[in-house]
């Protein structure tokens, strides 16, 4: 399929599938005219980038988890014991990253009690 069909199957814009395949995530064939050609498993392809995208994933480690991942009913499923582990450090960076949010927020909520007006 051409790269237009994918953006309507997927709903992602032509512009961020282009980046997808930059940072090593899609790897459509391409024709010798230069047009991209997707293959029915690209569809699947680009929703569980999506979804590791919103679970708050770098697209540097989705190119490295991206292969060792399958799709269970509405999940993903690891199926590689070391993917496990990555996983686990992202969300350890995330947790981090929350911490500092809720502390960068509590500064600024004391900045703000005191205005004078």
């Amino acid at each position: 399929m051409r790269i237009g069909e994918l953006v309507r199957r997927t709903g992602v814009s032509e512009r961020l599938l282009r980046y997808y395949e930059e940072q090593g995530l899609l790897n459509p064939e391409r024709l010798p005219s230069g047009y991209r050609e997707y293959a029915e498993t690209h569809v699947e392809t680009v929703r569980r980038i999506r979804c590791l995208l919103a679970a708050g994933l770098r697209t540097s480690t989705i190119a490295t988890v991206l292969p060792c991942l399958e799709t269970e009913g509405e999940r993903l499923a690891p199926t590689c014991p070391d993917v496990v582990a990555r996983l686990r450090d992202e969300r350890d960076r995330i947790d981090h990253a929350m911490r500092d949010l809720h502390e960068s927020r509590q500064a600024l909520d004391l900045v703000i009690s005191a205005a004078r007006f």
